[in-house]
């Protein structure tokens, strides 16, 4: 029995010796992990993390950069006055009007294209690249052109949409109209993107399942309504966010309008939340009011955020 027994100890100690070796080399892996992470964690705490906090003390501050020595502690003042601005919640209206209407009108309109590009079966290259480049392209050239496009007796869509019943005007320096100008210019900034992004959804989508609607007698809109907008509705989702935070980001478009002007131009027909921040931060030099005002914009994406994936949760 002894020569039995010694076999199996010594079957043992190289299993307790291999166990120590991984338990070894598991740490060992865990640190060199760490330590590739460790650049990009740094950089973060430099670029991100450390403005977000000093940001937030500032908004308790009355602070400017011009006099940063002259600081006092205000506490939660700054958000009350803001709370109480009547042209914050001029700026956040139009805003959300943005968000109401920008948002879902560019996602609807970039899946139908999507779709119908994804039928091309030559230069579909071509044609990709020709949606893409709105997006790409300087916003404020591509806002100029618009203004021109716009502009009173000599635009080109002025023209066309004087035979349809609209006033012959610079849709830009209308206060009535300069909120939809540029709901069209957000637009068509960006439904060329969210077009790209619904492509790579849709060929995610395997072709057996539109065999098997063709097979149940499905046509065309039935295909569409009762299969492709189910199966992205995830990518929807992407899109429908990013629409969002672009929408409550938008600075550049309305800067362009201004044309050396005070921001929102014509009387705050443009004012934005982004603008109303900026102008109270750098234009007034109002550092602490800015920053709370910054941080409202944060916190309102962050809830629309979580309302959002909370209200399809079971489709993400």
């Amino acid at each position: 029995m002894k020569p039995k027994i010694d076999t199996q100890r010594s079957m043992i100690k190289p299993n307790r010796s291999l166990h120590a070796r991984l338990g070894r080399l598991g740490s060992s892996s865990t640190f060199v992990g760490y330590l590739f992470v460790a650049p990009i964690l740094i950089l973060m705490g430099i670029w991100f993390y450390y403005p977000l906090i000093q940001s937030f003390i500032y908004s308790l501050q009355d602070i400017s950069f011009l006099n940063p020595d002259a600081a006092k502690f205000v506490g939660l003042g700054n958000y009350i006055e803001i709370v109480k601005d009547k042209d914050f919640w001029t700026a956040l209206s139009h805003s959300a009007l943005l968000t109401v209407v920008a948002v879902p009108l560019q996602a609807l309109i970039a899946l139908v294209i999507a779709v119908n590009l994804n039928k091309v079966k030559r230069m579909k290259g071509v044609f990709r690249t020709l949606y893409y480049m709105p997006y790409i392209t300087s916003t404020i050239a591509v806002t100029t052109v618009f203004m021109y496009l716009f502009m009173q007796h000599d635009g080109i869509v002025t023209k066309a949409l004087v035979w349809l019943g609209f006033p012959d005007i610079s849709w830009y320096a209308d206060v009535k109209y300069a909120l939809p100008f540029l709901m069209i210019l957000t637009i068509w900034t960006y439904v060329g993107f969210y077009m790209v992004v619904y492509l790579g959804g849709l060929q995610t989508i395997p072709n057996d399942i539109y065999e098997a609607g063709r097979v149940d007698g499905a046509n065309g809109w039935q295909q569409f309504w009762r299969l492709t907008v189910p199966m992205l509705k995830p990518v929807t989702f992407l899109v429908i966010m990013s629409g969002i935070i672009n929408v409550m980001q938008l600075f550049d478009q309305p800067y362009a309008l201004a044309r050396n002007g005070s921001l929102g131009s014509p009387a705050g027909a443009t004012s934005t939340i982004v603008t109303y921040f900026y102008s109270q931060a750098f234009s007034y030099n109002r550092s602490g009011y800015g920053s709370a005002a910054a941080f409202i914009i944060f916190a309102i994406i962050i809830t629309l955020s979580m309302l959002q994936k909370r209200f399809i949760r079971e489709e993400i």
